[in-house]
């Protein structure tokens, strides 16, 4: 946890022109992490992120038995063949790192402790928890929050799961799936959210040779175990909303290497939302770049249940637009790192700009934004969203600016590449 003085951002000059090199995708990097420690063989993982989450996961490679080496940006790891070692594992904020876990644990036999920071013990654990205990795993842990005491080896079968709070406990049952066992067959109880973050897991898991088949609702995966591989991550696009903001922001042009025609991803939607919003977006075999419109951007009403990670982003863009924008679907954002409603929208309101939370998402009226200290709330994204007002609107300051090594550890020095 971040405890850094807070960090004037200061307005960029408009019409700049910049190409911007994003971080692999966290998401998408600590999936193979997983499916190459459970696997057989080597596995060779190229463009990882140095992000926290990333970091956390790969702590845990060695207590759970996994010998990997570094070669620059790549890791090269020797998969356990679907039995890891028990230990203890503390996540640090990794709300992805600690439920992943949670379920390779389940996998090993023994005793493991999956713990991490105040603000990450307090996040809901419930559903995962409770599916990994009808699935043959013995775990402990007080109102259902992290630390969890795990007792392996879970065995697999049927299990249904509220799929209406995070996508992350789908995903963290689904990438132990192929080593359990007798497979897993996981029933999706309501309205998932996020579901692209699903999907990118199965495409992952196929990459190392798993087997995933969706039937109404629900998603059967083979006890195939996993195999070696070799994956390159593809930058992250959650990330890559912020520099894509402040182009459309500010009316310059930012070109954004590696985000190409096709992604895993479910928040490459940014390009379509800030198209909407009046950027031009120009999308090629190898790359996007964003351009900011010379007649300002305009309020849009938008269903973000399946990106919810770009609210910030949207929001603060909204705040700079023509109109009202409404960002529905997302209610239950308010258990993120911060809430993500609530702490957003009073960070915009101590900016001057008229935000208001609503039962499902925020209702925004662009315009009337002026400087202020806001917090992060720890937030990574909220840190990198207000940097996006900050390059627009001269004042804002944003309170504990490190916490964004979270996700993009250099991120104010990109933004200060941009200056010069």
């Amino acid at each position: 946890m971040s405890t850094g003085e807070a960090r004037t951002v200061g307005v960029l000059p408009r019409g700049f022109a910049a190409r911007v090199v994003v971080p692999g995708s966290k998401s998408i990097a600590n999936r193979a992490l997983v499916c190459a420690l459970l696997a057989e063989g080597e596995s060779r993982i190229s463009n990882l992120p140095d992000g926290d989450d990333t970091a956390a996961m790969l702590a845990a490679l060695p207590v759970l038995g996994v010998a990997s080496r570094v070669e620059g940006d790549a890791l090269t790891l020797q998969g356990v063949r679907g039995r890891p070692s028990a230990g203890e594992f503390d996540a640090a904020l990794a709300g992805t790192t600690s439920r992943f876990l949670c379920a390779v644990t389940a996998l090993a036999e023994g005793t493991s402790v999956v713990t991490g920071g105040a603000p990450l013990r307090g996040r809901p654990f419930g559903g995962l928890l409770a599916a990994l205990r009808e699935l043959g795993a013995r775990v402990d842990a007080e109102d259902d929050a992290l630390p969890a005491r795990i007792v392996g080896s879970v065995q697999g079968g049927k299990v249904a799961l509220d799929a209406d709070v995070s996508s992350q406990f789908v995903s963290a049952l689904l990438l132990a799936g192929p080593c359990m066992r007798d497979g897993l067959v996981l029933r999706l109880v309501g309205n998932a959210v996020s579901r692209p973050y699903i999907d990118m897991t199965i495409a992952v898991m196929e990459r190392f040779g798993a087997r995933v088949s969706e039937d109404a609702g629900t998603l059967s995966v083979e006890a195939t175990g996993y195999r070696s591989t070799q994956i390159d991550v593809e930058p992250d696009a959650s990330s890559a909303s912020y520099p894509a903001a402040i182009a459309a922001a500010c009316g310059g042009e930012v070109t954004l290497p590696g985000l190409g025609e096709t992604s895993l991803q479910g928040d490459i939607a940014f390009r379509d939302i800030l198209g909407s919003m009046g950027a031009s977006v120009f999308v090629s075999g190898a790359s996007t770049t964003v351009s900011g419109s010379s007649v300002g951007l305009r309020g849009v009403d938008v269903d973000m249940r399946d990106c919810s990670d770009l609210v910030p982003t949207v929001a603060v863009l909204a705040a700079l637009a023509e109109g009202r924008t409404r960002i529905s679907g997302v209610g239950f954002i308010r258990r993120k790192e911060s809430d993500r409603l609530g702490d957003l929208a009073d960070g915009l309101r101590r900016c001057g700009v008229d935000a208001r939370v609503t039962e499902d998402g925020l209702d925004i009226i662009g315009g009337g934004a002026h400087g202020a200290v806001v917090s992060t709330h720890h937030d990574h994204r909220l840190a990198m969203a207000f940097a996006v007002l900050g390059s627009v609107i001269p004042g804002v300051s944003v309170e504990d600016p490190d916490v964004v090594t979270k996700s993009w550890p250099s991120f104010w020095t990109m933004l200060a590449s941009i200056r010069s």
